[in-house]
């Protein structure tokens, strides 16, 4: 691999691993109307907001960091209140308790109308529209979580980048296969990949923090306790479950504290990083092998969404459990033949789990995630994998992916309508 091709591959993996504080779909909304508010230059007195229906649905149930509250309103009044733009993913960085309660405030006087746009053409799609007196002011964001692809004011269009790629992924020509990935990951100079390292460190003390609160549905703390041992047992393997969903616990009821995303996505970072980062400690791996397994998972997980794009029908887990199973069974020995049979074993099992927006009981599926990946991992490594014969596994391993992506991207669009149809009937 040349040094060019290195290069492109490094800033790739800087662009989709960033961290991000909260569930990333509400705060992208919250980014949106922070950017539609910084432009019309005062507090908007009404505020408009058009959202895909994917966004919509990851971003109904889930925790605003440092609220106690959930969904889009106080989101939303937050990013026009203490929010700022140039924070990206950490918008509400700034939040306070004094804060929140501005924003609570706000609320009962402004109006907000938060509406579905069927027709916006993007997956992930967010419009805010920001009025004060005879002055307005429009942002959007469209393809990823922080990309703004036009912003006005009254009639002045000061950027219109819509009509283009939808996305602020950067090099998306780098036509990576899975065993580009492999190559990248183990001959990738060490010093180039170091920043890796946070990601995981980062993610961990998330779910340190869950141990120690009550948080979500408690699942990462309940399999952290040693007095349950005798059900789960005092493993490695519930080790590895526990502290994955811990850091998804607290993620998702609001905690105040940043993970590493990937992809846009926290809990995507969480399955991609935790699992062999723990395991890699545990087996008292040299830094620099755990190094190289974490770059294995997080771009096995940004080549894998590159088909599946940002959001869809398919729960993210099964793409970052992918990304860890491999990684982990990196960390076994395996080599590239191993990891491919681990990436078989994965795409047999999970495909299908549905994604039913982001809310506390995403531990739940992170833990059947990062169950399958350390079982996939095993089977890999004693020559085990699912094989062509069987569903929709083929020889090809990038086939597979493909398999796997097309049916969360294209196969499972009526469910993805069902889902949204069901939840907002209730």
């Amino acid at each position: 691999m040349t040094r060019e091709e290195f290069d492109r591959i490094i800033r790739l993996i800087r662009q989709e691993v960033v961290p991000a504080i909260g569930c990333t779909e509400p705060i992208a909304v919250a980014l949106c109307a922070a950017k539609a508010k910084e432009t019309l230059g005062c507090v908007p007195e009404s505020i408009d907001i058009a959202l895909s229906p994917n966004i919509y649905k990851n971003a109904m149930g889930v925790g605003i960091p440092n609220t106690g509250m959930i969904g889009l309103p106080i989101a939303i009044a937050l990013g026009v209140t203490v929010g700022k733009s140039e924070y990206g993913l950490e918008v509400l960085y700034d939040v306070t308790a004094e804060a929140v309660e501005e924003a609570k405030r706000y609320l009962e006087s402004t109006p907000i109308k938060i509406a579905t746009d069927n027709d916006c053409g993007e997956v992930l799609y967010a419009k805010a529209t920001v009025r004060c007196g005879d002055d307005s002011a429009t942002a959007v964001i469209a393809g990823s979580h922080t990309n703004f692809t036009y912003i006005s004011r009254n009639s002045d269009i000061l950027l219109d980048k819509r009509g283009g790629s939808g996305s602020d992924t950067a090099d998306e020509g780098t036509d990576l296969t899975l065993r580009k990935v492999f190559e990248f990951a183990e001959t990738v100079p060490a010093a180039d990949i170091e920043f890796l390292w946070e990601s995981a460190e980062m993610n961990v003390a998330a779910a340190e923090l869950s141990f120690n609160g009550d948080y979500g549905h408690g699942l990462g703390r309940m399999l952290h306790d040693e007095a349950k041992s005798s059900i789960f047992g005092n493993t490695l393997f519930t080790k590895i479950l526990s502290y994955t969903s811990g850091a998804c616990d607290a993620r998702m009821s609001g905690a105040m504290v940043p993970v590493m995303s990937n992809s846009g996505s926290g809990n995507q970072g969480i399955s991609t990083t935790v699992p062999v980062f723990i395991f890699g400690k545990a087996h008292n791996e040299p830094h620099e092998r755990i190094l190289r397994a974490l770059t294995l998972s997080h771009l096995t997980v940004i080549y894998i969404k590159q088909s599946l794009g940002r959001l869809s029908a398919l729960c993210g887990c099964v793409v970052a459990a992918t990304g860890s199973s491999c990684g982990i069974t990196y960390l076994m020995g395996g080599g590239y033949e191993e990891v491919s049979y681990a990436v078989k074993n994965m795409v047999a099992n999970l495909t299908g789990m549905i994604c039913d927006g982001a809310k506390p009981s995403c531990s739940l599926k992170v833990t059947s995630g990062v169950a399958t990946a350390v079982l996939s991992a095993a089977l890999a490594m004693e020559h085990r994998y699912t094989t062509s014969l069987e569903g929709i596994i083929d020889d090809d391993v990038d086939k597979c992916i493909l398999n796997l992506t097309d049916i969360g991207k294209n196969g499972m669009k009526e469910t993805d309508k069902l889902i949204l149809n069901i939840m907002t009937n209730k």
